[in-house]
């Protein structure tokens, strides 16, 4: 079956946040929204149909996930990524920040130290600063237009006494898919040091040949233990409104007393509907997956070309998920400066660079999922002001 991904579909007037809130964050109308990971691409039939089969049932009362549920994700896990998953060790979640949060809480007291990799995604910070835990961080380094890991300062980091590391494969915002001897090393550098992996995974299933996800928790058993994956469906299927995802622990005292911390905090319950469209993206989305990869990766190779060896913005080729980084620097504009040019004189809302932390002053995340022609409106719009400034 053939797939389109040409059909503009208009997403305001939904309370969509990519769309209904640009006024309010860009001050017009008319700017383009390229920022918020969310695709513009309607779901898979499959999963289209089993919602509305469900709407129609009229009865939207307390729902379970069963035997058949886990299966179905273990059965996926097992087709994309190679990984046999025990069953037992899935707990579920209403989405991985959510997961993430609760992880904080259950592991780790005020004062410890907690890892991340920067530039990367903002709630990675809120997750160690608002539960008073002391934020370390790991800045990556680019080599030849490629981010890579600076596994020196990485152990000196570990060193000063980290309790948890939080990894984020693939990459948000650089696009890196971590390669297994990267993996290896970080594994092999945690386990020295006694340091817990919370491994964000979300975007795993979007991930452009020849590169190849490999789980983190695949790297070494014995370390296994020390890992929690937390995964979703979400970014994979666009079905990041209904809030369901899924973790995995294979150490069954961490994974009780995680899911303690859940039911503390009145979290052990997934809607209806997340349910449902999990289920049915898993089971029938495959084909769908496929054509989406091509389409996606049609679209970054249209922004990669048009801005091949552009004297004022260099384009990091994501290896994976649907975010492109953008490098303005040579520009010389402050950061407040490039968000005002890119909003009013290229009219495109992009995700602020400094977001990500300090390393992405003079930077940019754009989001390509959405129809090529909007891709190239956006592109167009950008490369034009690059070209009058």
């Amino acid at each position: 079956m053939t797939f389109s991904f040409d059909k503009k579909i208009e997403r305001r007037n939904t309370r969509a946040v990519k769309w209904d809130l640009v006024k309010s964050l860009y001050g017009s109308e008319d700017v383009l929204p390229m920022w918020v990971a969310d695709m513009d691409f309607e779901v898979p039939p499959a999963v289209k149909d089993a919602l509305t089969e469900r709407a129609q049932h009229g009865v939207f009362g307390y729902t379970y996930t069963d035997n058949a549920l886990q299966n179905t994700i273990t059965d996926w896990l097992e087709y994309k990524h190679d990984w046999k998953v025990k069953s037992a060790s899935i707990l579920y979640s209403p989405g991985v920040i959510a997961t993430l949060y609760m992880a904080i809480q259950t592991f780790t007291d005020k004062g410890d130290k907690v890892l991340i990799q920067t530039p990367v995604y903002p709630p990675f910070y809120d997750i160690v600063k608002n539960h008073d835990r002391e934020l370390v961080t790991n800045s990556l380094i680019v080599q030849e237009n490629r981010y890579e890991i600076d596994f020196e300062d990485f152990e000196a980091k570990l060193q000063q006494g980290v309790k948890v590391f939080i990894l984020c494969n693939p990459h948000n915002p650089v696009g890196r898919v971590w390669t297994q001897a990267e993996l290896e090393k970080i594994v092999a550098l945690c386990k020295k040091y006694n340091v817990m992996i919370f491994a964000d995974e979300i975007h795993a299933d979007l991930v452009y040949h020849p590169n190849k996800h490999i789980p983190i928790a695949k790297i070494d058993e014995d370390m296994e233990e020390q890992i929690i994956t937390c995964m979703s469906p979400t970014k994979t299927f666009n079905l990041a409104g209904l809030q369901v995802s899924y973790v995995i622990v294979a150490n069954k005292q961490k994974r009780d007393a995680l899911e303690k911390t859940f039911h503390k905090q009145g979290m052990h319950i997934l809607n209806t509907m997340g349910i449902t469209a999990l289920d049915a993206a898993y089971n029938n989305g495959r084909e769908w997956l496929e054509q989406l990869l091509k389409q996606l990766q049609t679209n970054i190779d249209y922004v990669v070309n048009t801005f091949a060896n552009h004297p004022k913005v260099k384009v990091f080729r994501p290896e994976g998920t649907y975010l492109i980084w953008l490098d303005f620097s040579k520009l010389e504009l402050s950061q407040d400066e490039l968000k005002e040019f890119l909003q009013t004189r290229a009219q495109v809302g992009l995700n602020d660079g400094a977001s990500f932390g300090e390393e992405g002053s003079g930077f940019m995340r754009m989001n390509i999922a959405c129809p090529l022609d909007i891709v190239k409106e956006g592109t167009t719009r950008i490369k034009n002001a690059l070209d009058n400034a």
